[in-house]
Parts: C-alpha cells; structure tokens; sequence
C-alpha cells in the first residue's frame, strides 16, 4: 500500500516544541485547549477524532482550540481501531486523554497497552476529579471542580452568589496550563539518559486548588478574611476593583502600592476628599467618593485621562473590543488567521517564535499526510 501525503501543506512546526510528537484523543473542553498549545509551540499534533463526531456544538471550522493540529478519524470500538491508535503512539512522545477513568484500559489504548508499544511515551490524563477518589466515576464540568476547591467562593460581591469566571479558572488554568506543564516535565525526564516514559494525572481540582496557594499562605498569616469581597484582591479593596461610568462602561482600578495610589487619585480628582487609604473603617466612604467621581465621564474619556501614568487603571472591554486596544495591537496579541480573530500564540521565544501556522482541523481531513510523515500507513484505507 503507497503511503502519500493529502496536500494538507503541513510543514512541521517552528517554535521550541518542533519535532515533538503528540497523539491527542479527541474530547471537550481543557484537553483540547491543553493540545492546542503544544501545537502553537509548534508540536506535531495529530487528533484522533471519532467517525461522526462527539464535541461540543460548534462548526468544526471555528473551534480553535484545534487550529494547528491535524486530524484522522479512528472508530475506537471497531476491531482495529485500538491497533492503528497504538501505531501512532509507538511513534509518538506525548498522548493526550480526556476519558472517565478506565475508560481508555477498556478501549485498549490505556498506559499499560501505550508504553508496551514505546516505553517513553508521556501519557497525559486530563479529568476534573483525577485518577482516583470518591468522585473519580462522576460527571462534573468547571463550575463544580472550583467550587469544591474553594476558588469559585472567592469571586462576587459580598451581598450575593458567587459569580462564574466563564471556564477560564478551572478547565483552562487549573486544568489545560498544568496537564500542560506535566507533560513537558515528564518530556524531559523521559529524555534523559535513564528516564522513561510515565502517566501524568491532570486533575482540574489539583491545579486549582494549586492557583490558591497565594491565598492560603496570605490566611495562615492572618492577612485574608474566607468570604468575598472584603480583602485585598477580590474586590474589598476600594482601590482594586471596577466601576461604572456614565455610559454604563466600566473602568479597572488596580492602585494597589502608594506611589500608583497616590497618581490615581490625583487623576481621578478626588485627592482633597479621599480618606486614609489605610483606614479600613473608612473603605465604604473611599468607595462611594470613587464611584461617584467615575460616573461623572465616560469610559472613553477616563481611558484618555489615566491614558500613560502610573494609576493602574484600565478600561473593562468586551471580547470584540480587546484586538483593538492600542497595546494589543502593536504587539500582536490578537491575529486574524483565516478570516477568524483570534488570540495568538504565547508566551513568546527569542530563538523560535511562534505564530498561527493552520485554522481549525477538520476531522479525518489529514489520515494521508499523517500517514505518510508518522510512516504509518494502517491509517489508510485498504486498497480494494
């Protein structure tokens, strides 16, 4: 059988994960997010997608959290799904998995079966509620994993319900960034002189119960209150908070140092009428002062007063206005690849830098070229 390429134009990746190879389970949610990045850094993603699909409802042509990837589709409960998949991870260096527990052993693709084919594979396991555990069997999404870590209580006003920071702080900080972090350090353990390959457990309420570690050490010392809005950092603090301005926009204020509190409330124009930043029991007043001076301007217009001081203060955008900030601009964080806006790749790299090199993968799209370049030709079809 002649292994041939589909014209895909996949070229290999430029940035400082060039030449890695992942084999990433299709899913939702953190574990695409989590092989998305591998690949803006330039990682050779190959996605095992299931023949008629199974992700969230969304046009496989503006999901981007599979831009840069490539595609083939494999029936996993067919009689050689199981096998082709264990041919690509014998040429693999990382896999990705988002399933249940015990779900991928049953399916015959699980670490036993994977690192029989190639002792040095990182096998990278993205759940919410991890490996093992009361809770390891049970469906849960974002919302849940933070709020029984503690998180999702931190965030809203003290006088209501928590409020939802979308899926960022779980799914994708918690979960994706250290599923991330894990697979790249066992990377190079594994390519180490006496390293091998081993199963990374990317449990969402780990690494986000992780992100507190701040907090806690600030509760220990007696320095944050356990319950919203009445700290530093959650908006207790009058001067690290957001508020209204007459068009019903919002401002950031961040002044949290003196010198920056000092320049903002300069700014602001309140100076003469502002208490003791200091003065806890004085808060509700600095409060009420800075929302009722913030009401009296637009956004617009407060943006070009603190516009290049020292004030920390920012304009609160909508998703549509952030590419056109002035900063984001002339630094590129936002780019339009294939008529989508998007964001673009990060961090960035001196020696390899990155960018967006494919829009979203279109399932089953690559088995060719994928065949070809992994030499791996029981992805194809047999020739009748």
């Amino acid at each position: 059988m002649a292994v041939t390429g589909n014209g895909s134009g996949y070229a290999g990746g430029n940035g400082p994960l060039a030449g890695v190879r992942v084999v990433e389970l299709a899913g939702i949610g953190p574990g695409p997010f989590a092989a998305m990045l591998l690949a803006d850094l330039g990682a050779d993603v190959v996605r095992v997608d299931r023949p008629g699909g199974g992700g969230l409802a969304v046009n496989p042509a503006y999901d981007l959290t599979n831009r840069g990837k490539r595609s083939v589709l494999i029936d996993l409960k067919s009689a050689d799904g199981p096998a082709r998949v264990l041919d690509l991870v014998e040429r693999a260096d990382i896999l990705i998995e988002g399933f249940r527990p015990g779900v991928a052993e049953r399916l015959g693709v699980g670490p036993a079966a994977c690192h029989a084919r190639n002792a040095k594979l990182v096998y990278g396991r993205m759940t919410g509620w991890g490996q093992e555990g009361p809770l390891a069997q049970t469906a849960g999404h974002d919302i849940a994993y933070i709020a029984v870590t503690g998180a999702l209580g931190m965030i809203g006003d003290p006088g209501g319900p928590p409020a939802v920071p979308a899926n960022l702080v779980g799914d994708y900080a918690g979960g994706s960034l250290y599923l991330v972090v894990g697979v790249l350090a066992a990377l190079q353990h594994a390519r180490t002189p006496e390293g091998a390959g081993q199963v990374v457990d990317a449990a969402i309420v780990d690494g986000t119960a992780h992100l507190t570690a701040m907090i806690h050490g600030m509760m220990a010392a007696g320095g944050w209150q356990d319950r919203r809005g009445a700290n530093l950092l959650d908006g207790g603090c009058p001067f690290y908070g957001t508020y209204e301005t007459s068009d019903g926009r919002y401002m950031a204020v961040g002044a949290l140092e003196q010198q920056f509190y000092d320049t903002f409330v300069e700014l602001l124009g309140i100076e003469d009428q502002a208490p003791a930043r200091k003065d806890l029991a004085r808060w509700g007043e600095l409060r009420e002062a800075v929302a009722a001076r913030f009401k009296t301007r637009t956004r617009e217009e407060w943006t070009a007063v603190f516009e290049g001081s020292d004030a920390c203060v920012a304009p609160v955008l909508s998703l549509r206005e952030a590419p056109d900030h002035p900063h984001l601009a002339a630094r590129g964080t936002f780019t339009d690849f294939g008529g989508i806006v998007q964001p673009a790749p990060a961090p960035r790299f001196s020696a390899t830098p990155v960018a967006v090199t494919g829009g979203p993968a279109r399932p089953g799209a690559h088995t060719g070229s994928v065949a070809a370049d992994w030499d791996v030709p029981s992805l194809l079809p047999e020739e009748s």
